[in-house]
């Protein structure tokens, strides 16, 4: 199955391709108080209102901007029937096919947010790539609605 293959710092995520709906420059992102960390904001993205989420607080990794800066950074669009969201990455690296059915288990080391959020990890000449799980990835905004209702 075809991945596609984006970098959060150093390291290495696959998104499933069957849930990209495409890839674009990262706007300017605008924070919205009351939100996890997780959530970056909202931009407006050909005319609409998209949540960007930035999956390196639930993935344990550090906060600051990745090595290759905001030049690089890109906006994937995920969707899951007519809802969409943006993830946002440091880099797009291309495509990788993945064989789902070869998937090593994540690490026990890594937090638990971060195995909720990937199917297990592939390898290729590279090392490890993380491969994420998009509908776990959508089920974050019902942790969302809870925080908003609860604060």
């Amino acid at each position: 199955m075809s991945h596609v293959l984006v970098r959060l710092g150093t390291e290495r995520f696959a998104v499933p391709m069957d849930a990209v709906a495409e890839v674009g420059r990262l706007p300017g992102c605008t924070r919205v108080p009351g939100t996890p960390a997780w959530l970056a904001g909202v931009v407006n993205w050909r005319g609409r209102t998209l949540g960007v989420i930035d999956l390196r607080t639930l993935l344990g990794l550090p906060a600051e901007e990745g090595a290759h800066g905001a030049r690089d950074a890109r906006l994937v669009i995920l969707f899951a029937g007519q809802v969409q969201v943006g993830l946002r990455t440091d880099r797009v690296d291309g495509v990788l096919d993945v064989d789902l059915d070869d998937l090593e288990p994540t690490l026990m080391t890594m937090g638990e947010d971060a195995r909720s959020l990937l199917r297990g990890q592939a390898l290729d000449a590279e090392g490890p790539v993380g491969v994420l799980d998009e509908s776990a990835v959508f089920a974050l905004r019902d942790r969302v609605a809870s925080i908003r209702r609860a604060g």
